[in-house]
């Protein structure tokens, strides 16, 4: 599809892409727009990056029409707090020349305030599941009106437990409505979660996780441990002038704040770190001064980077080799954006070497291997997971082999202990009635 235009959109939301700066639709966005239009369910597959929040918000912004009802009308779910702002941002510039209302409600903030905004009136609504679920519960809002449902990033949202939350807000919403979902991965949970809400959807995949983009360049250094990580990471991120706007991706929180305090000592306010434990002002302070180039590297989880908007980036830096191969391209995805040049630099352990052999057995595509620079330190420190465990011998709760003391039963104990023979000539005597479900049937036998 060469523009925008053979959608047959309306002047306002042409005025509002004219603004954006989008010349032609994305892949996913001019494959959703008919079967979203045409009202029947739909599940989209796509890697991040290629557009997905205008590929549904297109077609309900077309086919939404002006009133008065103060109870939403669209309800967009979505996994973090950070995508939950960015979607209502995007939505209002969309809506630019049209009088659409759209009201974000995400935990971590007053509800009250919340209250009072849903109270006013919206058209659209976009939420995380849990405080929805709150305004629902305790009827401050109402779902009653709702005709579209769009679940966004919906893998991450099983992966982080909100299938009680997502099952019981579906439960609540009018039966008759339009299911659209988005997900990066077809996992089996995402297929059962289809297969209980979801009416024959359509499905439209583009861009399938595995695909590497052509314009993305890998390579891979193997590395000893952490701090060795750290040392190699901390050598290549000096040079300024190549590693512009860096993207670390880290495997849990505790290594996040870990890394960043290394960094921190090394590279002062060039450095941020975003997860779930830091406040909702700090995150979003922190996404801010990254986009702005304020700071320069930004350590990150998964989690928390999956769906930003986070452009310009140079280069991705996985400091681990995910467990899951396509985690990794959701991470490589985050540079190489709108066909520019981008980078990604995978560092791993001799532990990881499996993991790395999944990624590369998933893209089909070997990782080129870079030698490790002989100036970096390797570190011996290790982390607390690293260090070898010590076993206490009489320590209850470690589960040790059975060891060459213990050995089969010999055969003269291995008969079955029967209680002796008196035990058995009684059994054998009084042995239990056969009564057929019948009291009096060993009174009538007697009888005979």
């Amino acid at each position: 599809m060469e523009s925008f235009n053979e959608l047959n959109i309306s002047k306002q939301l042409q005025y509002a892409i004219a603004d954006l700066g989008f010349e032609k639709p994305t892949p996913i966005q001019a494959q959703s727009f008919s079967v979203i239009m045409s009202g029947t369910d739909m599940v989209g597959i796509a890697q991040t990056g290629t557009g997905k929040t205008f590929a549904y918000m297109l077609p309900i912004l077309q086919d939404l029409k002006f009133s008065k009802e103060i109870n939403p009308r669209v309800l967009v779910m979505v996994p973090t707090r950070e995508l939950v702002l960015q979607i209502v941002e995007e939505i209002e510039k969309f809506g630019k020349y049209s009088s659409i209302r759209v009201i974000g409600v995400f935990g971590g903030t007053n509800i009250n305030r919340q209250k009072e905004a849903v109270a006013e009136g919206a058209d659209i609504i976009v939420a995380t599941p849990g405080r929805l679920y709150d305004l629902v519960v305790s009827r401050a809002l109402q779902l009653k009106a709702v005709k579209k449902v769009v679940i966004d990033e919906v893998d991450v949202m099983l992966d982080l437990g909100f299938r009680f939350q997502l099952t019981n807000i579906l439960e609540l919403l009018p039966n008759k409505r339009q299911n659209i979902m988005f997900s990066a991965t077809m996992t089996d949970d995402v297929n059962v979660f289809i297969h209980d809400f979801f009416i024959v959807p359509t499905t439209v995949s583009v861009a399938v996780s595995g695909t590497p983009l052509e314009n993305i360049s890998q390579y891979a250094y193997k590395v000893e441990n952490f701090y060795t990580k750290a040392n190699l990471l901390k050598h290549l991120l000096q040079n300024e002038n190549d590693f512009t706007k860096v993207l670390v991706f880290v495997p849990n929180k505790k290594s996040a704040d870990l890394l960043f305090d290394i960094l921190d000592e090394f590279f002062g306010s060039e450095v941020a770190v975003i997860h779930s434990n830091k406040t909702q002002n700090y995150r979003i302070r922190s996404i801010e001064n990254f986009n702005a180039e304020k700071t320069r590297i930004l350590v990150t989880t998964d989690v928390m980077a999956r769906g930003l908007d986070l452009d310009q980036i140079s280069h991705v830096i996985n400091f681990d080799a995910p467990n899951f191969p396509e985690n990794y391209m959701h991470r490589i995805g985050r540079t190489g954006r709108a066909e520019q040049e981008g980078t990604s630099i995978l560092l791993y352990t001799e532990k990881e070497e499996d993991a790395k052999a999944a990624i590369e057995s998933l893209m089909d595509l070997q990782i080129e291997e870079l030698d490790f620079p002989k100036e970096v330190e390797i570190s011996k420190q290790l982390t607390y997971e690293e260090k070898p465990q010590v076993v206490e011998i009489n320590n209850p709760n470690n589960v040790e082999e059975v060891g060459p003391a213990f050995h089969e039963k010999k055969e003269k104990n291995r008969k079955e202990n029967q209680g002796g023979s008196y035990k058995r000539i009684i059994k054998q005597k009084y042995k239990k009635p056969k009564t057929r479900g019948d009291k009096n049937y060993n009174k009538r036998n007697k009888r005979k």
